[in-house]
């Protein structure tokens, strides 16, 4: 018996027709051949052009554990699509079948458990960054994804679109440097400094010795805490400054750091890989909340470096300085492209982009999400590749919350005789959430 999802294909392949009849698609008056979605979790960045606004599929539902959000959520929602519905939790929005795609919009410490147990009920995934708070729940996401044959998509995009941060230039013509070799052979220093850091972010922390504070009305404290510890509700852990406690992210490495660390990944053409070591320069965290940190710098077994400059004493050096000597700045003001320098000096403009020309450009990524799931063609930034560049911030907050560095094994993807390490790479869950996570 051919699926919705099935029809959807047969006509997006043959062409066959471009409305698909109601009738065939749920039974009752669906408008057109759109995929369905809903969004779990109606925070702040579920508002985004990317969740609620998104028309390249259609809303049917949302949920979220404060009922209040739900409100306002249907009331938003139903502006631009109609009437939709609001689940009582995601567990009943994962039991719809009605529903294609689920947008998981939670903080971090729920993406890996609703991305195991949304590929297990069938459904296509759109998740937030960062991927997952650690490495083992990265692992366990991408074996169920795979498994189950999902498409998966993470919520960053400047390893194929938009300028990359504070460098003025798409990733496409750094890429084209160092895929072709024009930084020499040997390892390539990356450097992190001011115009691409976190310092901007280190006043998110926590808050510790907070009082127990009474629950909002309506709100599901037990939900949103979901697999992370039982902790008395406060309002600094449930609101935007959630991303200050380790039980749910990582400060701003959580909050940005895929958003800087995928695309440098692809560029630096180290999707199929991790870094065999981290070490780590700056203060000794509190266990329940993030602070700041100096420099944290990741090894590849190549030599690579990408130095994460927290203090900004590397303040001015390149994005990229080669084996051979040659570096890689942003885009200049009024330039047209990114800068080279090497021994003898700049590069005029003229050379970069005469250089850039003659270079073959990188492969054609699939940028097309709906696509993706329509035609079973796999998104451009999805479980693996997302999962590898996940790694290497997951590796610098195990060595934040460690105080000190490690070595780690790419293919085993556990540290190197450190169980202390491991601990922080492999976290446990709150049950029943570890079980669906786990099985």
């Amino acid at each position: 018996m051919l699926t919705r999802r099935d029809m959807l294909k047969t006509a997006a392949g043959a062409s066959l027709f471009t409305i698909v009849p109601a009738g065939v698609l749920r039974g009752d008056t669906a408008p057109s051949n759109q995929l369905t979605r809903a969004l779990i979790g109606f925070g702040g960045i579920a508002h985004s052009e990317n969740h609620l606004a998104f028309k390249g599929s259609r809303l049917i539902g949302l949920c979220d554990p404060y009922k209040a959000r739900v409100r306002n959520g249907l009331r938003l929602a139903q502006k631009q699509w109609g009437k939709i519905k609001g689940y009582e939790n995601f567990l009943k929005l994962l039991e719809d079948k009605d529903v294609d795609i689920v947008h998981i919009c939670t903080p971090p410490h729920w993406h890996g458990c609703m991305s195991v147990m949304a590929a297990n009920a069938g459904k296509d995934i759109w998740c937030e960054k960062p991927m997952t708070r650690t490495v083992g729940e990265g692992k366990r996401v991408m074996e169920v994804v795979k498994a189950k044959k999902r498409m998966f998509r993470l919520n960053t995009w400047f390893r194929f679109q938009s300028t990359f941060y504070g460098f003025g230039t798409t990733v496409e013509p750094i890429r084209q440097i160092v895929e072709n070799g024009l930084l020499g052979k040997g390892p390539i220093k990356c450097t992190f400094g001011a115009g691409q850091g976190f310092s901007w972010k280190f006043g998110w922390s926590g808050r510790v010795n907070a009082q127990p504070e009474p629950l909002p009305p309506d709100f599901d404290w037990d939900m949103w805490l979901g697999p992370a510890p039982w902790k008395p509700y406060t309002a600094h852990r449930a609101g935007s400054s959630f991303r200050g406690y380790w039980d749910y992210d990582s400060g701003g490495l959580g909050d940005m750091a895929q958003h800087y660390l995928d695309p440098l990944q692809y560029l630096l053409c180290k999707d199929e890989t991790s870094p065999v070591k981290v070490e780590y320069i700056g203060p000794r965290h509190h266990p329940e909340a993030v602070g700041r940190f100096d420099r944290i710098t990741l090894t590849y077994a190549d030599g690579t470096t990408v130095a994460l400059d927290g203090d900004e004493k590397l303040r001015g050096e390149p994005l990229l300085r080669g084996a051979n000597g040659l570096c890689v700045y942003p885009k200049a003001k009024g330039g047209k492209t990114l800068r080279i320098k090497d021994a003898n000096g700049w590069w005029p403009e003229e050379k970069v982009l005469a250089k850039l020309a003659e270079l073959p450009k990188p492969a054609k990524q699939q940028t097309d999400f709906i696509d993706s799931c329509k035609n079973r063609k796999t998104f451009a930034l999805n479980e693996s590749n997302g999962f590898r560049s996940c790694t290497m911030f997951n590796l610098g907050i195990a060595a934040e919350r460690l105080g000190r560095g490690f070595k780690f094994d790419p293919d085993t993807l556990h540290a190197v005789n450190d169980q202390a390490a491991d601990r922080f790479l492999y976290q446990g869950m709150r049950e029943p959430w570890k079980k669906y996570m786990f099985g």
